[in-house]
């Protein structure tokens, strides 16, 4: 999925950093500014939810975060939004719907 989301990002033009875990993303946070995180609900080490409600408290709290996720339940949604996902997208997608998705949150410095 990592490698996906890669190819997406990067066919549109854009520089991706990869961590293969949550615990090694929220190390490689301070070497940010970012301009958004992608993160999935399930990851190694350290899940997608408690990566944001991290990202959220820390100096780059206002990166905007696009959460994926097979977990497409409503409650699934609404619980990383309100942790402060900016954006959730169901797997399976197409990277023209993760682009649609991300790009306007990169291009909107208070989104």
């Amino acid at each position: 999925m990592r490698a996906y989301v890669r190819a997406a990002l990067e066919s549109a033009g854009h520089d991706v950093v990869e961590a293969a875990s949550g615990l090694e993303a929220l190390r490689m946070l301070p070497r940010g500014p970012y301009a958004a995180v992608v993160t999935d609900i399930n990851m190694p080490d350290l899940s997608g939810l408690e990566l944001i409600s991290f990202i959220r408290r820390s100096q780059h709290g206002a990166t905007p975060i696009v959460l994926i996720s097979t977990e497409g339940r409503d409650s699934d949604r609404a619980r990383g939004l309100a942790l402060g996902a900016n954006a959730f997208v169901t797997k399976p997608f197409t990277p023209e719907a993760l682009l649609q998705t991300i790009e306007p949150l990169m291009a909107d410095p208070v989104a």
